[in-house]
């Protein structure tokens, strides 16, 4: 990754701490890979996303899991693809009571297979699941997320 990017992408990192919709629903990023291969994101529970029974609302469990598979894709894949959220699902298990963590990443060899595909297929669907659990490690919701990646036209 050229330095440019880099300095482009962390700044991005910084700022997601400060876009609104993650700013007041208690979301914020609290680790990630100097490569950005890796996330992780935390939602503490406050009165402003709390839901009729004083557990963490559903939107704010998704919003925190919902970008970063994507910016992975689109940090590694380049200039030259497109990655889009195409679907996802979300189980709830339990109720979130207080603070929870989901972690995100995907590995250098998984990133160059979604590549591969994309370069011989033209587009691809591909999907990933994320965990939100509880600091103590308790199963709070699993999610599936699938993106949409193809090369652009040029």
């Amino acid at each position: 990754m050229e330095k440019s990017q880099f300095k482009k992408f962390k700044r991005l990192i910084r700022m997601i701490n400060w876009y609104p919709p993650y700013l007041f629903s208690g979301i914020k990023i609290v680790d990630y890979a100097q490569d950005f291969s890796w996330f992780k994101s935390r939602l503490n529970l406050t009165w402003y996303n709390k839901n009729l029974v004083g557990t963490a609302f559903g939107g704010s469990l998704y919003s925190m899991c919902d970008p970063f598979f994507m910016f992975i894709l689109l940090i590694h894949l380049g200039d030259d693809y497109i990655v889009w959220d195409k679907y996802a699902h979300i189980d709830f298990v339990k109720p979130g009571k207080g603070p929870v963590f989901a972690e995100f990443g995907l590995s250098q060899e998984e990133i160059q297979r979604v590549k591969r595909l994309v370069d011989e297929e033209g587009k691809a669907v591909v999907e990933y699941p994320c965990e939100v659990r509880s600091k103590e490690g308790v199963l709070i919701a699993q999610l599936k997320k699938g993106l949409y990646v193809r090369k652009k036209n040029r």
